[in-house]
């Protein structure tokens, strides 16, 4: 996303807002307590203080374990759509598995994607 508009996103600051924009829940509350009182805190401002922050309080301990659950657990219903299906799994990846799967071609046919994802 910052590579593709490097003009926007020269300033890592603006990298820390963007990723910011995404967080939820306890991580959310934890970026809005250093806004207001740690105004300072170079968590705000560096993209790599950003990131070892956020990774070491809220990142997955077992993202393997994670990944396994959540696909033992995703199945396709009677009255749903493959494509609502493939979405669901796709959500179930982890998210470095999502990055590379941005880049590579769209697959129209579910073995064709288990192919690309495992």
């Amino acid at each position: 996303m910052f590579q593709a508009k490097l003009i926007t996103f020269q300033l890592e600051s603006s990298q820390v807002a963007l990723a910011a924009s995404y967080l939820q829940g306890i991580a959310f509350d934890h970026y809005t307590m250093l806004l207001q009182f740690d105004p300072n805190n170079p968590v705000l401002s560096n993209w790599l203080a950003f990131t070892q922050e956020f990774l070491s309080k809220f990142s997955v301990f077992d993202t393997v374990a994670e990944v396994e659950e959540n696909l033992f657990n995703l199945q396709m219903h009677d009255n749903k759509c493959f494509t609502t299906f493939i979405f669901t799994l796709h959500c179930a990846l982890p998210q470095q598995i999502k990055d590379v799967l941005c880049l590579a071609p769209k697959q129209t046919t579910y073995d064709r994607y288990k192919v690309l994802v495992t």
